[in-house]
């Protein structure tokens, strides 16, 4: 397109890129960082003084209606929750365990607790909600010793809590729904009467202060605790405020998101960013799967965001439901100044649709402003703050922080990360973190990216694929999953979801596909919606739609680690529960590759099952 995209108020990019002896890259932005906070409440002080009655948080209540919570009152809750922990004797160094989904109650307690230097541990819901989840709770709280639980409701977590023997330790619930058991109401927080306490606590709270412990399974499946300190979580803000203008504090802006708080990139990175501009953070009740996703639509009817972040297979959903209704896509577009994807890399042919979708609600196109991290920093590393055609970018390193790069092949590097944003380590396991940091200080994050133009850095950096997934052919042949991923799903959309790529010592690339059951039945059109999922993925008429544009993928990639040669579609659900597919809708490909080993097997069988796809 010759369009335009909107304008953005942010610097100029800039990365200076030193070359070491032993063939690895030191690239940085040398301009200074702008002073950061010695704690995330010092925003919420900030605005609770200056916009006290600006609603920070909202969402929807039993009825359907927006409950919101002001700047100014969560001020006196937090205050109140950091006042009653201090009286039940839990203090700086102890731990409150957050079972619960993003919510205002979740988020005073959150805020009370970083109030007096208490930690808290918000964990996924599925680890205590399903009992194959309760192995992962048990080390969580081995690791944790929590003082106390905090909860949304009591009952879905009851058995889990009783299985890791947690049954003597406070447990704070905002709805209760066993009336037989000891709970503490919320209420009962929000009542406590102030003493000066608090305040004598909050001025011995720091950048040193351990604000969150945030547990990621990565490619182990297991989780570990990952330390986030007051510091961690208020330089990737001073990074920012860097990057761009001083009028992004010139809102209020509105954010609705859906992703959960026990993750960095909305627990971290959105929610503390609404804060930092004094925003309103709307709690979307929605998720990006069938059934699930017409809350979001009915939310973002209501506000039009100033900025709005999402996994690929969300801005798919979303994309659909704004070429279908051009009201919605026009109050959508009203306020945005730019997009965010997160968890993978967003299909080419997506992005596509999304200006195609810009251009027609504003008359310009809308940059996707992306970036990389990851739990262990907080989570920046890279930002991409200008608009760029096509996706898959990275940025570059934000002011502040240093990459190093080391060669794996021609092209690609593995990113590594230094900086004052760095977990100082993993709760209760030294080694694994002594692991994590090489040699020079820096964290190892096992991915890999390239260079935009080797001869020029600041165009930044591409993401190329996660080294831990990645793969080898019989041949010798070397497989970037991540590459071929993003391809091919763009190239099978809007009939495919998701997938996963394997051959690992085979002679060829197969593929394990997920369909859209949602587009899968338009296609089908007429008596669909009679069918069962595994009919509609098993009919004829998709399986020819997506063997034809295999075909067609596979005809403009020449390479055979680029080429899909078997696949076969999958009629049940990537498993949460299992850590298939994490909260933020990411395939852990590894994960995903045991867990499938029957249709692995099916995939790569001499002669081949009927079901399988294949591709000469």
């Amino acid at each position: 397109m010759d369009i335009p995209f909107r304008e953005i108020n942010t610097i100029e990019p800039l990365a200076e890129c030193i070359k070491q002896h032993d063939g690895s890259f030191i690239v940085r932005d040398p301009r200074p960082v702008q002073e950061a906070e010695n704690s995330i409440v010092n925003y919420l002080r900030h605005w609770s003084s200056n916009v006290p009655d600006r609603a920070m948080l909202g969402e929807r209540d039993s009825t359907g209606a927006w409950r919101k919570i002001s700047y100014r009152q969560m001020r006196e809750q937090a205050d109140a929750v950091g006042q009653w922990l201090l009286d039940h004797s839990i203090e700086p160094g102890q731990t409150v365990l957050i079972l619960s989904p993003a919510s205002i109650e979740h988020a005073v307690l959150a805020m009370g607790a970083m109030t007096v230097g208490v930690t808290i541990a918000p964990i996924s819901p599925p680890y205590a909600l399903h009992k194959l989840g309760w192995s992962k709770l048990q080390k969580v709280v081995d690791a944790v010793r929590p003082s106390a639980i905090f909860s949304q409701h009591a009952a879905p977590y009851a058995d889990g809590i009783a299985a890791v023997e947690l049954d003597g330790i406070p447990w704070i619930v905002v709805e209760d729904d066993l009336p037989d058991r000891d709970l503490i109401g919320f209420a009962e927080l929000l009542g406590t009467e102030l003493t000066e306490a608090v305040e004598q606590a909050f001025a011995q709270t720091g950048p040193d202060t351990v604000a969150k412990i945030l547990f990621s399974s990565g490619s182990t499946g297991w989780p570990k605790g990952i330390i986030n300190t007051q510091r961690m979580m208020c330089l990737n803000q001073a990074y920012h405020d860097t990057i761009w203008h001083p009028d992004e504090h010139c809102g209020p802006f509105d954010t609705l998101n859906w992703m959960p708080w026990h993750h960095t990139m909305a627990g971290n990175g959105l929610f503390n960013r609404s804060l930092r501009q004094g925003g309103t953070y709307y709690i979307d009740e929605g998720r990006p799967i069938p059934g699930q996703f017409d809350s979001t639509i009915k939310s973002l009817r209501e506000i039009s965001p100033h900025s709005y972040s999402d996994v690929p297979a969300g801005f798919a959903m979303l994309a659909t439901a704004l070429e279908e209704d051009s009201d919605l896509r026009d109050n959508f577009f009203r306020n945005l100044v730019f997009l965010q994807y997160a968890g993978a890399s967003l299909p080419i042919e997506l992005w596509q649709r999304w200006q195609e979708l810009s251009v027609q609600a504003t008359g310009l196109r809308t940059p996707f402003l992306t970036g990389y991290g990851c739990t262990e920093t907080g989570p920046s590393i890279t930002q991409l703050y200008w608009a760029v055609e096509g996706s898959g970018y990275l940025g570059v390193p934000v002011p502040g922080v240093e990459m190093k790069l080391i060669p794996v092949d021609d092209t690609r590097y593995e990113v590594r990360a230094r900086g004052g944003n760095v977990t100082p380590g993993y709760l209760g396991n030294d080694l694994l973190y002594a692991e994590a940091i090489d040699d020079e200080g820096f964290y190892c994050t096992g991915d890999a990216a390239t260079f935009v133009d080797p001869q020029n850095p600041s165009a930044g950096f591409r993401f190329a694929s996660r080294v831990a997934e990645d793969f080898k052919l019989l041949t010798g042949t070397f497989v970037a999953v991540g590459s071929i991923r993003a391809k091919a799903v763009g190239a099978l959309m809007p009939l495919v979801s998701d997938m996963v790529i394997t051959g690992q010592d085979k002679s060829f690339v197969g593929a394990l596909i997920w369909p859209d059951i949602g587009a899968c039945r338009k296609l089908i059109g007429k008596g669909a919606d009679a069918l069962s999922d595994q009919q509609v993925t098993a009919h004829p008429d998709i399986r020819m739609a997506i063997a034809d544009k295999l075909k067609s993928f596979n005809s403009s990639n020449t390479a055979s680690s680029m080429q899909i040669a078997r696949a076969l579609l999958l009629d049940e659900p990537p498993s949460a529960e299992e850590n298939e597919i994490t909260d933020k809708g990411y395939i852990a490909q590894t994960l995903a590759r045991t867990r499938r080993a029957d249709a692995l097997s099916r995939l790569f069988a001499d002669p081949p099952p009927p079901e399988v796809m294949v591709f000469d």
